[in-house]
This record gives structure tokens, sequence and C-alpha cells, in this order.
């Protein structure tokens, strides 16, 4: 039997190229999260199934988690999300944080759910969390660094908007609209969400039919789309004044954001997401190029989670971005860096004998003592041979010794994209190949460690 090549459905291979573009975009990230004082976590890839019944959305449990059960017959999830285990550790170790607490993380998650432009069944998110206040400076904080994320990656302010929405607000003003009773609303106003929830896709008069299916009278149906449809001072004039004063969106909108570009906040009712632990303050990054009209990065206030687990009530508010729709916003704005694969420089000789390999390996150890990537050849091979095949691979630079330079303690540096060569002191080679580097726009060092997420 011949085994295939393709990976399962939904889920991908990374080759060396598509790694390299990867690792470059998420190092931005997150030097981008970390410079506002956020420090990253992990969880595990396995959790109890009940953890996401609890209050994530009905569609992501019931058909969307890859589910199991172990030996001890404990039914488990890959996970689909990361919040819920965010929360869990949080309240597990409430009682020796200090709060306000900045975490990050960048897991993989799965979920079956059909492959199309932006979703596969295995994905890598990255997410950001901010416990224990519910100051609305906390919304201010959640949208400015989503915005220096995006400008890290090369985004130009127009490229993308941040839109916002409060939960609390939507469900008075579209209960008040749908004409329904106070009491008893929220199982009817998540069906009002759901059906408003493909409100962009879909013409209006399928939108009016969803909700008239839902008991809506003709009259409040229209009400709903008039307010959803309102601009945004129209639209919190809907709410209660209690409630606006309340809320940390309006507040926000209110004051502004401190960005080092200006960045684009909309109020859209529209915007409600589907996790049912949001309890107020929800908002999606969009792009605006109408050639990938799609949702980047989204998440919202989360006040109840942490209290799930019986612990003290513990708010939190944070965003996941996703790797697909970023990769697909950078290459929709032609903003995707170029892969760097080649090695910085490889070592390699004039002639064969032992004293030659062994002035290389002593070279190459040096160089890379210094922080470059440095590569020998492993197989005897003539010098023009091994400069043709350096340069095919991407090498940056052929560092070539032979008795001669060696004699005076130097060596031959050859730039193999532009075939220029100096004879340079063994004592100088590191800093030469670093100048050299950063005029190709290269770093002499880019680490990356076993456990980041690709």
């Amino acid at each position: 039997m011949t085994l295939s090549t393709s990976p399962l459905t939904g889920t991908r291979d990374f080759f060396p190229e598509e790694m390299s573009v990867r690792s470059q975009v998420f190092a931005k990230l997150y030097a981008a999260v970390e410079s506002f004082g956020y420090v990253r976590y992990d969880g595990p890839m396995l959790e109890p199934l009940e953890l996401y019944a609890a209050k994530s959305s009905e569609e992501i449990v019931s058909q969307q988690t890859y589910r199991m059960k172990d030996r001890g017959d404990r039914e488990l999830v890959v996970r689909p999300e990361m919040t819920p285990t965010v929360a869990r550790m949080i309240a597990a170790k409430a009682s020796q944080l200090s709060f306000p607490a900045r975490w990050y993380s960048h897991p993989n998650l799965w979920r079956y759910e059909r492959k199309q432009r932006g979703r596969y069944r295995e994905h890598w998110q990255v997410n950001v969390d901010l416990f224990g206040t519910e100051s609305w400076e906390a919304e201010a904080e959640m949208f400015e660094l989503c915005g220096e994320m995006m400008f890290a990656l090369g985004a130009a302010p127009a490229d993308f908007i941040v839109r916002v929405n409060d939960r609390k607000l939507a469900q008075a003003i579209l209960g008040r609209a749908a004409g329904l009773p106070e009491e008893n609303r929220d199982e009817k106003i998540r069906a009002i969400f759901g059906a408003l929830d493909q409100f962009h896709k879909l013409p209006v008069d399928k939108t009016k039919e969803q909700l008239a299916a839902l008991g809506i009278a003709a009259a409040n149906v229209d009400e709903v789309i008039a307010a959803v449809r309102a601009p945004a001072a129209e639209y919190l004039a809907l709410a209660p004044p209690e409630l606006v004063e309340k809320s940390a969106i309006a507040r926000v909108l209110k004051e502004g954001l401190t960005t080092s570009k200006p960045l684009t906040l909309v109020l859209d009712p529209l915007v409600i997401r589907g996790f049912d632990y949001y309890t107020s303050t929800v908002f999606e990054i969009y792009d605006t190029n109408p050639e990938n009209p799609r949702s980047i990065a989204g998440g919202g206030r989360y006040d109840n989670l942490v209290g799930l687990f019986g612990k003290a009530r513990v708010p939190g508010i944070g965003f996941g971005m996703g790797d697909v729709t970023l990769i697909d916003f950078l290459e929709t704005h032609a903003l995707a860096p170029r892969p760097r694969i080649g090695a910085d420089a490889q070592v390699m000789a004039i002639g064969n004998d032992v004293d030659s390999r062994k002035r290389v390996h002593e070279i190459a150890l040096a160089l890379r003592a210094d922080g470059l990537r440095v590569v020998t050849a492993l197989e005897p091979k003539k010098l023009g041979k091994l400069l043709e095949k350096a340069a095919k691979e991407g090498v940056r630079f052929a560092v070539i010794t032979g008795p001669d330079e060696a004699a005076r303690g130097a060596v031959k540096l050859r730039d193999l994209s532009r075939s220029e060569e100096w004879e340079v002191q063994r004592r100088d080679l590191s800093t030469r190949i670093a100048l050299g580097l950063a005029e190709h726009g290269a770093t002499a060092h880019l680490p990356a460690s076993d456990d980041d997420a690709p």
C-alpha cells in the first residue's frame, strides 16, 4: 500500500519557507504584546468536555469539537479555543496572583468544521487576556494593543478597522425593539443575535423572515432592523441612560485612544460574537480591503467565567488573532515577509586535507558562538561546486579558508548575492558578516525556541 503524502483534511504542512514567514510574523506579534507587559503561558491540548459545555457556544460544543473518551472513561475534547483554559488557570492561582494579570499564549486549536477560505480544522491563535479589573481602561488597552500589533506587521491605519459593541446595550436595545418583556428575555435575545449574525451576508428580507419565525411582530422586526442600522449616536440613545453610563465602550468612544498611528474604532451593533461567556464588550478587527472582507481577530469581556470554578469572581477581557485570516490579510496587502531560510554563512576550504577540515570547523564554531547561522559541507566537493550550491540554497556569505590566508590569520569573505569578495581577519569576521546581513535587510540571528507554535 502506498501512503498518501497529503495532510489530513483541514490541516496544513508548513515547509521551511512557510515556517520562516510565520516565525517572522509571530515574532513581531510577540514583541508588540510583550511591550505592553504581557507574559506568556500555555495549557494542555486536552480538556474535560464540561469545561466548554459550561459557557462556549452550543455550535462549537455539539458540532465542532474533536471528542474522545480516555481509558478512565472521561469525556475529553481537543481544545477548540483557549479562553476557558486560561480562566481555569487563573481560578487555580487567583489567591497567589497580583492583579491586573496580563497573560498571552499561542495555542494550537482544533474545530471540526468545513474547510473554506480563512478556516481550517486546525489553526494557531495568538491570545491576549487581561484579568482583575472592570475599568474601561482595560478595553482601551485591548484596542490600543490590537492596533499596535497590526502596525507592527506593517499595516497602515486605512487597512483595518476595529468594530466594537456592548452586549448589555444590545440586549436592552434589541429586546425593547423586538417587544420582548424584560423577564425571561435571554433565550429569545440569543436567537435574535443568531438571526442577525449573517445580516451583512443575506438579503434584508431573509433576516426579517428569520426574526418573524422567532415570533416577533412585523412592526417590531422593522424596529430591530432600524436599530442595527442606526448611526452610533442614535443607537446609544436607544439604550437606557444608566447602561450607557456604565458602558466601557461608550466611555472609550468618548475619551478616545492613544496609538502610534490613528486607529479607526467603529460602534457596530451587529458585532455580537458567538460565545455565551461574553458579558458586555465585544469587538472584532476587520480587513477593509473588499477582496478580503473578513475578521482578523475578535474578543470581548467575560467577567463571570473564572467564577464558574467556585472561586472569587475575577473579571476578564481578551481577544484572539488567528493565523489563517492574519496571513490572508498580510498577503492581500502585500505585507507578508520574504522567507529567510538560507544560512548566514557557509565555511568552505581550499583543499580537503585534515588541517583544512579542522580550520573549517573551528571557524564555524566561532561564528556560531557569535549568534550566526553557519553550515559546512558534509561531503567533499570542489570549491566551485560548493559556491554554486550555497548560492542556490540562499546562503548569504561564503567564508573561504586556504593555507595562505590561514598563515595571515585571515579568510576570504564572499557575498554570494553580489559576487563581491574581501580578505577579512578572522577576529573581524563575525562583525563583517553581521554588517553585511544588515545591508541585506536581514538580522544576524533569528532565534526560534522549540516550544514556539508555528
